[in-house]
């Protein structure tokens, strides 16, 4: 089986993921995760998608027909071996401001973690007043990883951007 990764983007309407979930059953495929979501009238998703090898090309034209309807591209999934990782979550949140999201990730990626999946959100702050960030990161990190650099670093990072972070 080949693993195709399909990322989707288009006006928020009724019927897109039964438009999409159409064609790849239609060309054999099996649809094993997905990310979707809608966001400011946008909806966009990221769908993993396992088919046979034959079957590839004429689902990736197959898709193509929904042009006008979604922005589809798709991407070959990687099956390497990965070095043995252990699970770590970070938790975020304080008041918004640009950059959160770049010094935090800058982090990680010093640290050499790897993002699974990352959720972020801003919403009125109920007692302050303003904007508040909020955000969760599943992440992996090798095993041979020193957590309390990363903590350390982390630290730095509430007092420059003046958030709570925590990691699990």
């Amino acid at each position: 089986m080949t693993t195709l990764i399909l990322t989707v983007a288009g006006s928020d309407r009724p019927g897109l993921v039964a438009a999409v979930a159409d064609v790849v059953d239609a060309h054999g495929g099996n649809w094993e995760n997905s990310q979707l979501a809608e966001i400011a009238g946008v909806f966009a998703g990221v769908i993993q998608i396992s088919i046979t090898p034959e079957h590839e090309t004429a689902l990736a034209g197959a898709l193509r027909t929904l042009d006008g309807l979604l922005t589809i591209a798709v991407h070959t999934g990687a099956d390497a071996a990965t070095p043995a990782e252990r699970p770590i979550t970070l938790q975020v949140l304080g008041n918004d401001r640009p950059g959160i999201v770049r010094e935090v990730s800058a982090v990680l990626r010093g640290h050499d973690l790897s993002i699974q999946d990352m959720l972020t959100e801003t919403r009125d702050a109920a007692m302050a007043g303003g904007r508040l960030f909020e955000a969760t990161v599943s992440a992996t990190v090798p095993e041979s990883t020193d957590l309390s650099a990363i903590r350390a670093d982390l630290e730095r990072l509430t007092a420059e951007l003046q958030v709570d972070i925590t990691l699990d």
